[in-house]
């Protein structure tokens, strides 16, 4: 079975662990501290796509879930 990621990817992935574990991993957006560790893993492969590493697209099964976590909560 063939690699899902590339070697240089997980090292992405890597340094985004270790530094979540450190407590210097901060999110892009807002700048807030990341403690997740699917979050820093999604950091770290994020990164290696835009470096142009062999990593899949993202999935649309988790934007889909995004969406309708997103309609189902009531706004007023």
């Amino acid at each position: 079975m063939a690699r899902k990621y590339s070697k240089a990817a997980s090292k992405n992935v890597e340094r985004a662990m270790k530094k979540r574990n450190k407590g210097t991993l901060r999110s892009g957006r807002s700048g807030k501290k990341v403690t997740s560790r699917m979050q820093a893993i999604a950091i770290g492969l994020s990164e290696a796509r835009k470096e142009g590493k062999k990593v899949p697209k993202k999935s649309k099964k988790s934007s889909a879930k995004r969406s309708t976590k997103r309609s189902k909560t009531k706004r007023t």
